[in-house]
């Protein structure tokens, strides 16, 4: 398999007894857990900021001071955490976080992060070692929560840090270290990141090809500088709220019903997951008052123009060019993180206020479609990550790469109906499966990486990224799992769905239970 094998998720892409290469035992790697070890590894500009050697069962972070991600995972196997500062410029540092496991399959894995976010990452991180793999997370050059972007405020060197250098800087170095601490060279390099997460990810090999023999990538936050113009613009459509035109965030769910309704069938199959909500055309009238279906809420005309206006692609006002795709069918669950404000969201307010004006006083009521030109001119922090052709060629579509089987040897894109954004669901559909942030809400402890219940490459998508770098597999299908309760395993699988690499869907076969994956096919 070449370097730079993709399983690319549209949230999103072996047990250890399977794996390629066996996780081999290093009962000596625990007592080198000390920081006269890792002193002698560091280059000039960084320094050790803690070794903390973690038992089998133990527990690692920072707690409340790691303001976006304050919960320390548990269960942990035994492993040697570090964290390492890093400086980047005369005005900036990042640091980075390392899980270095007792017990390692000569593999590196590299975790993403969310939004805005500065912290290390330390519960992405904990899948790694439970394989085996060195596991590592920046911080991104900063101290917020994901919505915070006040840090970027004439501060270029923050910025390029986020956008690209804290994470390429984490895997150099924590590649070194990982070397020197197992005294063995890595056989294979790994990353896993989701929304911002996979927008690093895919910034890295862009720029550095060879950082990774594969990655995995959910709901990718990759084209910065059009998405942060593009959330404060849907925001606008339903501003101010004393406008006729305003919708109450409270209708939201009742509108994403309605569209529901209309919407299963589109796959031939009535299990209220939206799975192609590009067959459904919507009407309009069953929500609109005087023809409602539901007497008890109906929208107005100026209303009905507003969700028109969010499903719709956002397009230049004096071009018609095209900026950024509209929110699907099926996407209102979510909607409140966009829409139910008195304001637009910060994630796109403050990209104008502090990476693109530097200005903390810009008003959102002057926003205009000159934004996007400007951050397509400067792509602050050059975060942007559209240049796939890693080549260097101009590529247009698929066809610089072959077309589509000859992509798909290295690429495939997976979509999970019904799920939220990277993980959880509202419609009871199958959405684990292994990848980033998705343990996050699966509980606290020795059973909530990976899959609880389904810890292989059928199940997991890292472990079938694994497979298919290491040993050809290519990935045909992975199994997604809910459960009754749809973040807690305990309470008992209640679906489990093939996910499919596009453009195959999973088609039911007109018998047996739809809730078991063997009644569907990809085709």
């Amino acid at each position: 398999m070449a370097r730079g094998a993709s399983l690319i998720g549209a949230v999103l892409a072996l047990a250890l007894g399977v794996l390629a290469i066996p996780a081999v035992s290093d009962s000596a790697a625990h007592f080198k857990c000390v920081a006269a070890t890792f002193k002698c590894l560091l280059p000039k500009g960084a320094t050790l900021e803690n070794v903390t050697a973690v038992p089998d069962g133990g527990s690692f972070g920072e707690g409340a001071a790691d303001i976006p991600y304050p919960t320390n995972p548990t269960g942990l196997p035994e492993l040697c955490a570090v964290i390492i500062k890093v400086v980047s410029s005369p005005h900036s540092s990042y640091r980075f976080g390392l899980f270095l496991p007792t017990t390692w399959n000569s593999k590196f894995l590299a975790v993403g992060n969310g939004g805005f976010a500065g912290g290390i990452n330390w519960l992405d991180m904990t899948n790694g070692p439970h394989f085996g793999f060195a596991t590592i997370s920046t911080d991104l050059g900063h101290s917020s929560a994901s919505t915070d972007l006040s840090w970027g405020l004439e501060n270029p060197e923050g910025r390029t840090d986020f956008g690209w250098r804290a994470l390429h800087g984490s895997v150099q170095l924590g590649k070194q270290i990982t070397e020197g601490y197992y005294k063995r060279p890595l056989k294979y390099s790994y990353y896993s990141g989701c929304s911002t997460g996979g927008r690093q990810g895919l910034k890295e090999i862009q720029m550095f090809p060879d950082s990774f023999d594969g990655i995995l990538v959910g709901a990718a936050a990759y084209y910065t500088s059009h998405l942060s113009n593009y959330v404060t613009k849907v925001g606008l459509y339903n501003l101010p709220v004393e406008d006729p035109k305003h919708i109450n965030w409270t209708l939201f769910p009742a509108i994403g019903e309605t569209v529901a309704s209309q919407c299963d069938m589109a796959d031939g199959v009535a299990d209220g997951i939206i799975s192609s909500p590009e067959r459904c055309t919507f009407d309009f009238s069953k929500i609109a008052c005087g023809t409602a279906t539901d007497p008890t809420w109906c929208l107005t005309p100026p209303q009905i123009q507003t969700a028109k206006n969010i499903y719709s692609d956002y397009r230049s006002s004096t071009t018609k060019e095209f900026l950024y795709p509209g929110l699907n069918l099926g996407s209102e669950a979510q909607w409140w993180i966009l829409l139910a404000d008195i304001k637009p969201t910060d994630f796109g307010t403050g990209y104008a206020r502090y990476f693109l004006l530097n200005d903390p006083n810009w008003d959102w009521h002057n926003y205009d479609d000159s934004l996007v030109t400007l951050a397509e001119k400067t792509d602050p922090g050059q975060s942007t990550a559209i240049k796939y052709d890693t080549r260097g060629g101009a590529a247009k579509s698929s066809s610089t790469f072959g077309g589509l089987l000859k992509t798909q040897d290295f690429f495939r894109y997976f979509q999970i109906p019904g799920m939220q954004h990277c993980l959880g669901t509202v419609v009871d559909a199958p959405w684990a499966i292994g990848s980033a942030s998705q343990n996050i809400v699966l509980g606290n402890g020795t059973n909530y990486w990976s899959v609880p219940g389904f810890v292989d490459e059928g199940h997991d998508a890292l472990l079938a990224l694994d497979s298919w770098v290491e040993r050809g597999r290519a990935v045909d299908k992975i199994i997604a799992t809910t459960w009754r309760n749809s973040v807690d395993p305990a309470s008992g699988v209640l679906r489990q769905r093939p996910l499919c690499p596009w453009p195959q869907k999973a088609v039911y076969n007109e018998h047996g239970d739809v809730n078991v994956a063997e009644s569907w096919s990809c085709k």
